[in-house]
Order: structure tokens, then sequence, then C-alpha cells
């Protein structure tokens, strides 16, 4: 049983019992989170998709842990002008655990 659900603006495909990292999520390590937006769900009845999300179908997930991916450098630079710019940049991600896939 799988499922294609959209979390903070981007589309998973998830399974229960599986972790997956997504970018930052408010909300404290251990708190349950409910995400609305399915829109495909497979399962031995075979294959729903939404159009463009399933109504009440639902993921509920644990959040386990918050944390920072490696610096990303992005380094501007114009030849022969004497112009050059570096930044830094680092993206805060959480790892969720997905504790059940329901369509009701």
């Amino acid at each position: 049983m799988y499922s294609i659900v959209e979390i903070a603006g981007k589309q998973f495909k998830i399974s229960e019992e599986e972790q997956v990292k997504v970018p930052r999520l408010p909300g404290e390590v251990g708190e349950k989170v409910t995400f609305d937006r399915v829109m495909l769900l497979s399962s031995e009845n075979g294959v729903k998709i939404g159009s463009p999300t399933l109504p009440k179908a639902r993921v509920e997930a644990t959040i386990l842990e918050h944390g920072r991916d490696k610096k990303v450098i992005v380094f501007k630079k114009k030849r022969r002008k004497g112009y050059r710019v570096k930044k830094g940049h680092r993206q805060g991600y959480s790892v969720l655990k997905i504790d059940k896939i329901a369509s009701i």
C-alpha cells in the first residue's frame, strides 16, 4: 500500500512504517501531524486517483527529528568586472515516520 501526498508544497511517494525527509514543518519532535492533500492511493482494492485530491483520505505521521542539510554554496561572478558574490544556504528538514494511510 502506498500513496502520493503533498507535504509542504512538494509531492512524496510514501508507504506505511516508512521514514521520509521533508522540508521543515512546524511542530515539536514526537508530535503527530495529519496531511489531507492525498493525490493517489494504492491498496489491495485498487488505485484511486484524485482530481486533484482525494476527499476523505489522509495520512498520519509522527515527527522524529528536525535538522539542517549540508551547506550549498551559491557563487556569482561576472568576468572582467571584479564582481564576485559568495553566499551559503542550509535548508531545514524534518524526518517523519508514516503511521497510517487512511481512506474513509
